[in-house]
């Protein structure tokens, strides 16, 4: 059945081809990164680090995502918004090619500090910021959480699949005469590939994606480029800084690589697993615009992201594999509801403050 405009949702019939590129880019990124993380500490466990070197490699690379991702972004709007996102799409194919190419601990400690690698399935690196950015100038604000909603949809379909191709993909390979380690790294391969996809994408996004709003490439010297919404900026981020720092517990690479410890699951069953955890992830992010506009944003964050989490609990104190995954799903119905709808919240804020900055040095 061909694709018709009817058959489009309507929040992105307005989206612009530079829209539809990011989403592209999302869904590829997000595919690379769902393939990765179920595979990742297997891979690093075959090329013989110990359980501890891999969390330890893990966490720096997290570290030198978040480095190389606050200088990059916070240099976007006045290097290019296009080349940014280039950079990062060649620092992660980077990173990719390097996991395949070396076994040594400090080299893969180097390439995963300086490259962009995700253990955990979800966004790393400087894209998911730039994106929203360059979003939210083509997308009115009247829609803008339920195109979030969709965007992260996106992501989690992304991952979804990458997660399940991930696993069947090594799980066919080693029915062959292919060594383990041989078929994880044939994933992280194909990572490194999708990286280089990646930044020819951005390639082909036009100025549109620029900052082109008066007054915003002209805004006063602030620190991180944050002005007016300093104070909105520093309530949202210590938020979710604990959030992340709570998430860096259960990232997807150990998530799945437990579930092979406590329960002995294979590759092929975990991208299975996984798959519908992010497809139930998905769908949580759409149902969070219906609610966020009946009820509201900050109320459909802690609404949902509590009983997510006390769920999350519950998964290691289940007595087998089935309850276990059961739990899981559960959680991941609702883990997402709350992502659309602070990318919103955190748009609208900020917008709305850099908008009241420009009045002001206009009346001055």
């Amino acid at each position: 059945m061909m694709l018709t405009i009817d058959s489009i949702p309507s929040p992105l019939r307005t989206l612009t081809r530079d829209g539809w590129l990011l989403f592209l880019t999302r869904f590829v990124r997000l595919f690379a990164y769902g393939s990765l993380s179920v595979v990742l500490v297997f891979y690093l466990i075959s090329l013989g680090l110990s359980e501890s070197q891999t969390g330890l490699l893990l966490t720096l690379t997290l570290v030198g995502d978040t480095v190389v991702s606050l200088y990059l972004t916070t240099r976007a709007d006045r290097i290019g918004r296009r080349r940014m996102l280039v950079v990062g799409a060649i620092l992660m194919a980077a990173a990719g090619l390097a996991f395949a190419c070396t076994s040594n601990f400090l080299h893969l400690i180097l390439a995963g500090t300086i490259g962009v690698i995700s253990p955990s399935g979800n966004e790393v690196g400087p894209f998911l910021s730039i994106e929203q950015a360059a979003l939210s100038h083509v997308v009115p604000a009247r829609i803008r959480t339920e195109v979030f909603a969709w965007y992260t949809f996106a992501g989690s379909l992304a991952t979804a699949i990458g997660a399940l191709c991930g696993g069947a993909v090594t799980h066919a390979l080693q029915k062959t005469v292919m060594r383990p380690v041989a078929s994880y790294r044939a994933v992280v391969i194909l990572y490194a590939a999708l990286g280089v996809m990646l930044a020819f994408v951005f390639t082909r996004l036009s100025s549109a994606a620029e900052v082109t709003a008066p007054g915003e490439e002209t805004a006063s010297p602030s620190f991180l480029g944050i002005s007016r919404s300093r104070h909105v900026v520093a309530k949202l981020a210590s938020l979710f800084a604990l959030d992340s720092f709570a998430g860096g517990f259960v990232v997807q690479s150990f998530a799945a690589y437990w579930f092979y410890l406590r329960f002995g699951v294979d590759p092929g069953t975990l991208g299975s697993i996984f798959f519908w955890a992010n497809i139930f992830a998905g769908i949580s992010s759409l149902l969070a615009s219906r609610l966020a506009s009946r009820f509201g944003l900050i109320n459909t964050m802690v609404a949902t992201h509590l009983p997510s989490n006390i769920l999350l609990i519950l998964v290691p104190l289940m007595p087998n594999l089935s309850s276990a995954v059961l739990v899981l799903l559960v959680r991941f119905s609702i883990s997402q509801m709350d992502v659309p709808t602070r990318q919103s919240y955190r748009t609208s804020r900020s917008r709305g403050n850099n908008r009241r900055s420009t009045n002001d040095r206009c009346r001055h």
